[in-house]
């Protein structure tokens, strides 16, 4: 016991390098839920909390994508069967020491679309639900929702969201991080005024942030990322046109989560040109082929999701 409490006491109040990167780990995994801030601020300082907050956090980004640099692979085959369909798909395990999860592999990036919600505004829906209702085989959760309090429903997306070249949610925002496909299949990141979307020509796209990397080039450059240890789902796309697509599981014995760093690592060492972290915690989730491939944190199971990036 006296050992646990002189170890907590260092964690808390130590400026030697190990125990302040602990320190700093720990305010960006409480601060980065509604629900457990307590954590951090009964026990550190708000001046400490906003520096750590601070040197870790990605600011407000203003870099874009440069869809020039992606050529996209052509297709020589005649006609797509089940086969053919299945061998464009690898699925990937993702493990470290403190975190495991999965990564979906699509070789053409038109098969990458946009389900939402069909109860909008009023309530989300499962994955698996949105999977099949348009003949999808897989997916992952996207953007994220208003969730007062931690009981939101899913129902209300933030930010800006397009299906098939459509605006079908946009809040009052003058500016929008989009994490989305043009109508060349080109995966779009960047911040955009809204009297910029249209030229986008984008056909399916969500809001939500940091972006990972763009054009190439690592956004974390110094410090986690800000957002503590959490379940992380992400999407990117290489320089040929595939799509990655990431999920790690986290607030387990088995896998505690990753940091923002982490993710950034693993879509670099897989070849991303340009990537971006979508919502997780307890709304990471990935289906495929019928079968849920990770585990959701929440006690309740899967979350209500207002969209889904999916594999038709």
């Amino acid at each position: 016991m006296l050992l646990f409490t002189i170890f907590i006491s260092l964690m808390f109040y130590s400026n030697i390098g190990f125990f302040r990167e602990l320190r700093e780990l720990y305010v960006g995994t409480a601060m980065s839920t509604f629900t457990h801030q307590y954590l951090a601020t009964t026990f550190i300082s708000k001046d400490e909390i906003d520096r750590i907050m601070k040197k870790n956090t990605v600011p407000i980004q203003t870099v874009k994508s440069n869809i020039n640099e992606i050529k996209l692979e052509d297709d020589e085959r005649e006609e797509d069967t089940e086969v053919t369909k299945e061998l464009d798909i690898e699925m990937v395990d993702i493990s470290e020491s403190t975190f495991s999860g999965k990564m979906l592999i699509v070789k053409d990036p038109s098969r990458v679309k946009l389900a939402v919600t069909n109860k909008l505004y009023s309530r989300g829906q499962k994955l698996q639900e949105m999977i099949k209702a348009e003949s999808g085989i897989g997916g992952i959760n996207a953007s994220g929702f208003i969730d007062a309090e931690g009981r939101g429903n899913g129902g209300v997306p933030m930010g800006i969201v397009i299906k098939d070249g459509k605006i079908v949610h946009s809040d009052k925002s003058s500016a929008f991080p989009i994490i989305g496909f043009n109508k060349d299949n080109i995966l779009i990141v960047g911040r955009y005024k809204k009297s910029e979307i249209e030229s986008l020509n984008l056909r399916d796209a969500v809001s939500f942030t940091p972006f990972l990397i763009v054009n190439g080039e690592p956004q974390i450059k110094t410090g986690n990322g800000g957002w503590g240890i959490q379940p992380r789902t992400a999407i990117g796309q290489t320089k040929d046109g595939k799509v990655l697509m990431l999920v790690i599981d986290g607030r387990q014995i088995s896998s505690i989560g990753a940091t923002l760093k982490n993710v950034q690592d693993i879509m670099l060492e897989h070849g991303a040109y340009n990537a971006a972290n979508l919502d997780g915690g307890s709304s990471t989730v990935m289906y495929y082929m019928d079968n849920l491939q990770n585990k959701p944190c929440s006690s309740a199971g899967e979350r209500y999701l207002p969209d889904a990036f999916i594999i038709k």
